[in-house]
């Protein structure tokens, strides 16, 4: 056989053995034996082999495994992978409605789309033109680590798309991969007689198999794939809803998740979950929940997300799984604040295939309010992934040998006199030179809420700091590779990869610079929300109260706990030595090309025809940064009924004021590029 009878026949058998694969991992309904799909492959790998140029990136033979990596790349995704919101309850859910329609200013019911939470690694596949180039997991929501090899030994993921997505030159598609039942039980047992430890549960297995950094491993196991979400957003507008969504997807080729439903409002989404709920056990997979979206595409927009999760949908989980056990001790966790937390240690029990040996009691007024004692049974539950809590005691089992928990006076790690603050549950130490606290915010400094530093997890940064290699965290960027590679369980090439993941580290953003800090009250939303309105380290530290109380989120705490940082002069030479550690990137550039880029917007009043929450997710969309009290930064003030004082100071310092229905055409409706000029004053629009 010549090279070009080779490619035609190569092209023939790609175009068969890809059919044969969709009607039997997707469509379920398989046409050939095993034995003759096996012939076919083999005749596949054997002219691949006499024609290696002739190798496709969509050939069949590349879900078998490749070389094994060192280590995973970093991917970006172009889009956000935001992550959900829990509900818990039918309350939960009529809070999630009522704020959605608070939102839209609605008064009606919704249609939501109702789809079963996959219990598995959510990931991201990116398609060129048709052809699966690069996969990669969540992450941290903004990059993840490229598993493309392992994603391609998955049957249900197409390498070549069908349809009408197939033309695009890219597309994202978001989606879970999942470890079935059957699959799971099976691997357990080769991993027992094998002398190895188990998988605690299927979504572990599945994030195990795919972490590995030889592919063969990963073809080795049995995973699934079902998509669920188009991210990227034109590929999305040539769809009307949720469900709409879900029937392109079927037709590219994805297996898409089953037993979803439309329901209209809240009754119907209510009686869906428990459907879906005695379905439960006898599904081949696990699920943990069921997510409801909000079916229109139009309104999902409108809605837009909150920092790191989407407005319009909702994952509502099963009920806590719950077991007895004892509490053979009790011992207190000094956390990075200070907060000494009560930590029980139970008789291990066996929780939805979790072994659970500690769970927090919160604080000492948990525990009277739960009376609790050394040696109680009690019952403990877990949901999805919160931390196993204790719910209540078994008082009928007590025996009279149990005995009182006693709070601590004093610090468990350095002796100092703890304190407990007015209107605070939590003992604290105040000591900042404490070394459990110490050790915990470096520990958060390098973790995925911090730089995300990788090599720099729990255990290796207790492991430096007792080693006497890491006391603070300016000391990160003085660490010595030689020193490193000598130290027990390390080596050159441990310490030659944390070195690299260090100096990747120096390059970041405000945002997660802040929320690294570990600013009390400042997580990561509010960090967010600070990198927005200052843009840069400078002009953040030069701040006041009264200007963080400005910003739309911040309150009083917040804004206390900024001001005392920066005003702290240990904290000070921290950040002075960090700036000249650390290269920070603007905010993202892409913002300064919409229309309402540098405009800050103050709202007054009642509005009428937007909700306060949409009127000002639609200036953030545009660009614009949003606050709450009047100061010189604001440069527009959109007034509804009855505005009060702040309209006379905004005037005052003369700012632009829209009446609603100015805003409305300065925002072109539901977020519109804006063409206008504000028509109470000429002035034009900065960015339009």
């Amino acid at each position: 056989m010549d090279k070009k009878d080779a490619a035609a026949r190569l092209a023939e058998l790609r175009r068969e053995i890809n059919e044969h694969a969709h009607r039997y991992y997707v469509l379920d309904a398989p046409t050939v034996s095993d034995a003759e799909y096996d012939r076919l492959f083999r005749e596949l790998v054997t002219l691949e082999r006499r024609f290696p140029d002739l190798v496709t990136a969509d050939s069949p033979s590349r879900r078998v495994g490749g070389e094994v990596a060192e280590k995973f790349r970093q991917v970006r995704h172009a889009q956000p992978m935001l992550s959900l919101e829990n509900a818990f309850s039918a309350g939960d859910m009529a809070g999630f409605e009522e704020r959605l329609l608070n939102f839209l200013n609605l008064t009606g019911p919704l249609d939501y789309h109702a789809e079963p939470k996959m219990d598995g690694l959510a990931v991201e596949l990116v398609y060129r033109r048709g052809v699966l180039e690069v996969g990669s997991t969540r992450g941290d929501g903004t990059s993840g680590e490229d598993i493309t090899a392992n994603l391609r030994t998955i049957g249900a993921i197409p390498l070549r798309l069908r349809g009408e997505l197939a033309s695009l030159d890219e597309l994202s598609i978001r989606g879970e991969a999942y470890m079935p039942m059957a699959a799971f039980i099976e691997l357990n047992r080769q991993r027992r007689a094998g002398g190895e430890a188990p998988f605690a549960n299927p979504r572990n297995a599945a994030a195990g198999t795919l972490r590995q950094l030889d592919p063969g491993v990963t073809a080795s196991r049995t995973l699934g794939f079902f998509a669920y979400a188009i991210g990227t957003p034109e590929a999305a507008v040539s769809h009307a809803t949720q469900a709409e969504i879900l029937a392109g997807l079927r037709r590219a080729g994805f297996s898409v998740p089953p037993h979803t439903a439309v329901c209209r409002g809240m009754a119907e989404v209510e009686r869906h979950y428990h459907r879906l709920l005695e379905l439960r056990s006898d599904l081949p997979y696990d699920i943990d929940g069921m997510v409801v979206k909000v079916n229109s595409l139009e309104l999902q927009t409108r809605l837009g997300e909150k920092s790191r999760a989407p407005r319009w949908a909702i994952a509502w989980k099963f009920p806590a799984e719950q077991a007895v056990t004892q509490i053979e001790d009790v011992f207190f966790s000094v956390g990075r604040t200070g907060a000494v937390t009560p930590v029980a240690m139970l008789r291990p029990i066996n929780i939805g295939g979790v072994v659970v040996s500690r769970a927090t009691l919160h604080n000492e007024d948990e525990i009277e309010r739960k009376d609790l004692r050394l040696g109680d049974h009690v019952v403990v539950q877990r949901a999805g992934d919160v931390i196993p809590e204790v719910v209540s005691v078994l008082t009928e089992r007590r025996t009279g040998s149990e005995r009182p928990i006693v709070m601590p006076g004093t610090c468990p790690r350095c002796g100092a006199a703890l304190t407990r603050a007015k209107g605070e549950a939590a003992r604290r130490c105040p000591n900042p030179g404490c070394q459990a606290q110490r050790v915990r915010a470096l520990i958060h400094f390098c973790g995925k809420a911090g730089l995300d530093i990788e090599g720099l997890g729990a255990k290796a940064v207790e492991l430096l700091y007792n080693s006497g290699h890491l006391r603070d965290i300016t000391d990160i960027f003085d660490l010595d590779p030689h020193r490193l590679a000598s130290l027990d369980g390390w080596g050159e090439r441990s310490a030659t990869n944390l070195m690299a993941a260090i100096e990747r580290a120096r390059t970041t953003t405000l945002a997660r610079l802040v929320s690294a800090l570990g600013i009390r009250f400042v997580g990561e939303v509010n960090a967010q929300q600070l990198e927005r309105h200052f843009g840069s380290l400078q002009s953040l530290r030069k701040a006041g109260k009264k200007e963080f109380l400005a910003i739309d989120g911040i309150g009083e705490q917040a804004a206390q706990s900024l001001t005392d940082f920066f005003a702290d002069a240990a904290n000070r030479e921290l950040l002075d030595r960090l700036e000249r550690e650390l290269t920070i990137e603007a905010p993202d550039s892409a913002e300064n090309g919409l229309p309402l880029a540098g405009t800050v917007f103050l709202f007054t009043g009642t509005l009428r025809r937007f909700s306060r929450g949409e009127a000002k997710e639609l200036v953030k969309r545009l660009g614009g940064r949003v606050a709450s009290a009047v100061s010189r930064k604001i440069t527009h003030v959109v007034a509804g009924d009855k505005p009060g004082g702040k309209l006379k100071k905004a005037r005052e310092l003369g700012c632009v004021i829209l009446g609603e229905e100015e805003f409305g055409r300065l925002v072109g409706g539901n977020g519109a590029r804006v063409t206008a000029t504000s028509v109470t004053t000429g002035e034009k629009i900065k960015g339009v």
